[in-house]
């Protein structure tokens, strides 16, 4: 498990409200909020999982990024597909690299160690990656040998900085059992001795929702990547949205991205999609539209709006599909699937709504929809259809975790990450979806 977005969230909140008389007025007015009694001299035993803050001088990390020998997966986040290749992240720790030119016999060739990274893509041979603050470009022609080819310096809000620590990038989980007093516990999700605290049943639908996927007919240049994702590919430049802002950058020199707009799109940002011209951007509160035809001045054209929710987006044509899930850091009860209809894209409207058990990521190949349902598996419905999704369940695959989906048209294949590692499937008849390989955390 790792920092959610609920602990970034209240991070950055801290830190924007920090050093203030009405920040401590209203942290104790949230912490009464979220208490629910608060009994005298009492004391309660129990497990949290404890988030301690990480601080680092920009020199710290801004350092020649190193190629390694391959290792194995302990913590895998975000997926992407590039010529045969898979890069798999290791939650703020850096990229694997596995040559899956053979689908069936996947081999691990390289890692990349980029602290602090959480989501990357491809143009052109070279991969972009956050390292905290910093954008870092690698050469990655040579897969098994990647080579460092430039940086672009604080492009990427810190959660906030000290003048003798640096800056804050992470909070680091560990689990603690204490006995602590009744009026020092605020509920499952509380601040205490500088740390943010999770009683553990609080911790069970939190997932690395902290950080591109490729239009159809996009140059072949592009990689492929999930619909969590939150870097992406698009009209010549690389987009990356974070929980608030999203950050153009061009690539006219590709080794040395240059940063040239900064949108403002509101809290709870997600995930990012690329459709032709248009952006679509995941919310925790809707779907947001926006025309790229401008690429480095994005517009907003509208708002599709839902339920609180996490909500990966996936456009194929005039149909938007886009899942919602419950979960702590979702703030929500609902799960299921919308569709919705963006052929006018300024009035997006809501064809049909499928109910599901805890989807997550998503893709589409012909009228084959691919749904990850977390604990569910992997389930696959005909879509031919969209009022009769929900009732066209072709196969499941079971057994595992799956948290984000990539299909590649031209191989027939299904690509699937989850917190137990990978898996690939054959999907030439999505009715019956073949397992070809599978790699394991360690």
């Amino acid at each position: 498990m790792n920092t959610t977005k609920a602990i970034l969230f209240f991070a950055r909140w801290r830190a924007l409200l920090a050093g203030s008389s009405a920040a401590a007025l209203l942290i104790g007015a949230m912490a009464i909020g979220l208490s629910s009694c608060i009994k005298d001299k009492c004391e309660s035993t129990q497990t949290y999982f404890v988030f301690d803050p990480v601080y680092l001088q920009p020199a710290d990390f801004r350092q020649p990024i190193e190629t390694e020998a391959a290792r194995t997966l302990e913590n895998p986040g975000k997926i992407y597909y590039y010529n045969g290749y898979l890069l798999i992240n290791e939650f703020r720790k850096g990229i694997h690299v596995i040559d899956d030119r053979q689908a069936d016999n996947p081999v691990a060739i390289s890692f990349i160690d980029i602290p602090g990274n959480v989501d990357m893509a491809v143009r052109g041979g070279l991969l972009y990656a956050d390292n905290y603050t910093d954008l870092v470009v690698i050469d990655i022609e040579d897969p098994a040998a990647p080579v460092f080819a430039g940086r672009t310096e604080d492009v990427f809000p810190a959660l906030g900085s000290d003048p003798e620590l640096g800056l804050l990038v992470e909070y680091r989980q560990r689990q603690e059992t204490q006995t602590l007093p009744c009026d020092e516990q605020q509920g499952g999700i509380f601040w205490f001795g500088g740390g943010l605290w999770v009683e553990d049943n609080a911790l069970e639908s939190f997932s690395n929702d902290n950080r591109g996927n490729i239009a159809p007919g996009a140059s072949s240049d592009v990689g492929v990547g999930g619909s969590m994702a939150r870097f992406t590919m698009s009209m010549g430049h690389l987009y990356v949205v974070d929980d608030f802002q999203l950050h153009v950058f061009a690539l006219a020199v590709p080794e040395a991205p240059e940063k040239v707009n900064t949108v403002s799109l509101g809290w709870g940002i997600e995930t990012i999609f690329p459709y032709e011209d248009k952006l679509f951007i995941g919310a925790n509160n809707g779907m947001h539209i926006y025309d790229n035809s401008n690429p480095t001045n994005p517009l907003f054209l509208s708002t599709f709006q839902h339920a609180t929710a996490c909500d990966p987006v996936f456009v194929d044509g005039n149909l938007a599909y886009v899942t919602l899930r419950s979960g702590t850091e979702c703030q929500t009860f609902n799960n299921q699937l919308d569709v919705v209809d963006v052929t006018t894209l300024t009035e997006p409207k809501l064809l049909a709504t499928h109910p599901m058990h805890n989807p997550h990521g998503l893709s589409k190949w012909g009228d084959a929809l691919l749904i990850c349902e977390n604990d569910e598996g992997l389930k696959i419905f005909d879509a031919s259809d969209w009022a009769k999704i929900g009732d066209r369940l072709l196969s499941q695959a079971k057994g595992f975790n799956a948290y984000d989906v990539i299909t590649i048209g031209s191989r027939e294949l299904a690509i699937v990450i989850g917190q137990d590692g990978l898996h690939q499937f054959d999907i030439s008849n999505p009715a019956q979806p073949v397992e070809l390989s599978r790699i394991g955390v360690d």
